[in-house]
């Protein structure tokens, strides 16, 4: 089940809320773990006992260390935390790169079997979250939880499951003891899912299949190649933000607070602050959790340059079991390091290019990103360049350009805030009018539902493309 589903919409999400409204404050918690486990299984009910045995698994894990450091154990608390981290790793091994694993040795001519197992749909995103929940206990940043439906609540949550953002334990745990729902955060919630339903149906959808027709093309011309790379950035960026935002307005209608996963990355000056606004929880993960364990930036440089490197080669396979995935982590962090060596005093200096650099830059890193087959996206890459003996333009290209233009022009548009003037008006209503901007946040949060709705209706494009990661 997805959001933007119509069996979610006018189904499964009112069935939940009306439960929730009846449901008595002490009984919310479970009421949510049945919502969610059942909202997992609606998918792939085969790994149903796969969530219930991560949640398990943590719970356990989370007293064990606890307990050990209770008894003032603290070597035996480390080691019971690398049996943890270990056992929480070993199942995302298992179902997410060892039929890679297996394919690279046999291709090495090793007689090795290659398993066939699904990728579980949200393995990377809980898996993270309950790896926090249990390097937090052994930071003694938070008591280990000893109400499994709780904690099972925080895993297997489902306004965040399938893509995040990554929420942490220590964020939320407050809120899974005491949290209100409020009008105002009710109504906010709607307005923020429907936005988000908006950029993922009408806008995310509606680019697709101009990156899917210009890939399905053959060799692409120059044009042809930076029109489908910023066509598919576009629609990942409406995508997975829209999926950010619908999460964030779903935790709100449940009296959850999650932080922002994206801040308009496109209005970036550089490539260090780019990762800084796109998949904020996902950075902020790794920054914390690996980064700084490593060592972070207080080391020689050396070092300091192999935590970028081994961070960024970590964050490409989290994406996916591709080569193309690691080439495009490799390619981020050298950028960054090249960044934080050399330019950015340049950079800051100079923002209308650090701009121009970054879109460039970032357009380039699609192309390795989209297709699986690394010597595909190279040559793809290669023709952004002209390196490729492709010509400048086809006829084709421009058809596209006129059929597309208008979406890709209102997409370029929605990459930025509102602007100043009208940001500052509608402040002014808020503040002076609420009712009349209540009203007016209303109309828009029905408009973009029924757009959004007959959207679905009549058409059969409607692709999530972080269900893959």
């Amino acid at each position: 089940m997805v959001f933007s589903s119509l069996v979610f919409l006018y189904r499964f999400l009112p069935a939940v809320l009306l439960l929730s409204f009846l449901c008595p404050k002490k009984h919310q918690n479970a009421l949510l773990l049945a919502a969610s486990l059942f909202f997992y299984a609606w998918g792939e009910p085969v790994y149903l006992p796969l969530m219930a045995a991560t949640i398990g698994l943590c719970y356990l894990q989370g007293r064990w260390v606890a307990a050990l450091l209770h008894r003032g154990r603290a070597r035996a608390a480390k080691w019971a935390l690398g049996a943890s981290v270990g056992c929480e790793l070993a199942l995302l091994l298992v179902f997410k790169y060892a039929a890679w694993a297996a394919s690279l040795l046999r291709g090495a001519g090793l007689p090795v079997a290659v398993p066939h197992l699904a990728l579980p749909i949200g393995i990377s995103f809980y898996t993270f979250q309950a790896l926090s929940y249990v390097v937090d206990v052994y930071r003694r940043q938070v008591p280990a939880q000893t109400n499994i439906v709780d904690l099972g609540a925080y895993i297997a949550l489902f306004p965040q499951l399938i893509a995040g953002p990554i929420v942490r334990y220590r964020d939320i745990a407050p809120q899974l003891k005491h949290r209100t729902v409020t009008a105002a955060g009710l109504s906010g919630g709607c307005w923020r899912f429907c936005v988000g339903l908006g950029k993922k149906v009408l806008l995310a959808n509606s680019l697709g299949p101009l990156f899917g027709r210009l890939s399905a093309a053959g060799a692409p011309t120059v044009l042809g190649s930076w029109l489908g790379a910023v066509a598919f950035g576009l629609q990942l960026y409406f995508d997975f933000s829209g999926y950010s935002d619908m999460a964030i307005g779903l935790g709100a209608m449940f009296g959850f607070t999650f932080a922002e996963n994206f801040r308009h990355p496109y209005l970036a000056t550089s490539i260090t602050q780019f990762w800084r606004r796109w998949h904020i929880s996902l950075g902020s993960w790794f920054r914390d959790y690996l980064y700084i364990p490593l060592g972070g930036s207080r080391c020689r440089r050396a070092r300091w340059l192999l935590n970028i490197a081994a961070v960024w080669l970590l964050t490409g396979l989290w994406h996916g079991a591709s080569l193309n995935f690691l080439v495009w982590g490799g390619y981020f962090g050298l950028l960054l390091i090249l960044e934080k060596l050399l330019l950015l005093p340049l950079l800051q200096r100079c923002p209308a290019l650090g701009h121009l650099y970054t879109l460039a830059a970032v357009a380039v890193s699609w192309a390795l990103f989209a297709f699986d087959d690394i010597g595909r996206g190279l040559r793809w890459v290669a023709a952004m360049f002209g390196l490729s003996g492709s010509a400048l333009a086809a006829s084709a290209d421009w058809y596209y350009l006129t059929q597309y233009g208008a979406v890709l022009l209102l997409a370029l548009l929605c990459c930025a805030p509102l602007p100043r003037p009208l940001a500052r008006w509608w402040a002014r209503l808020r503040r002076c009018r609420p009712v009349g901007a209540g009203a007016l946040q209303g109309v828009g949060c029905v408009a973009l539902l029924l757009l959004g709705t007959a959207y679905l209706v009549g058409a059969g494009y409607n692709p999530f493309l972080y269900f893959r990661f």
